[in-house]
């Protein structure tokens, strides 16, 4: 591709408008994971910050700790795995154009 130098600049730019906006909309939005039949969720933001997590009152048992502790470890990955998708999934088309560019990450 032979561009130049001012052109590609302000792609460049652009782009990073672009980027910020998405992340401040990333912000915003959220996505819930649900593990044992929705005993625990997990609620997160777009950038991967947890919102919050629920608790069934029935799971809650004192003999039975560890199956407590592996259902929010299980919907806190889970959420951190969808979060970390629907990033890359609004990043796509940026990083896509970047990488047309010839300045893949």
């Amino acid at each position: 591709m032979n561009m130049k130098p001012n052109n590609i600049l302000k792609q460049v730019r652009q782009m990073q408008s672009q980027m910020m906006q998405v992340q401040e909309k990333l912000a915003s939005e959220t996505v819930e994971a649900s593990v044992g039949g929705g005993m625990v969720s997990a609620v997160f933001t777009g950038q991967g910050d947890i919102v919050s997590v629920s608790i069934d009152p029935e799971v809650i048992n004192k003999d039975d700790k560890e199956m407590l502790e592996d259902l929010i470890v299980s919907a806190v990955n889970e959420g951190l795995k969808k979060s970390r998708e629907l990033m890359t999934e609004r990043m796509g088309g940026i990083t896509g154009a970047l990488g047309a560019m010839g300045m893949g990450f």
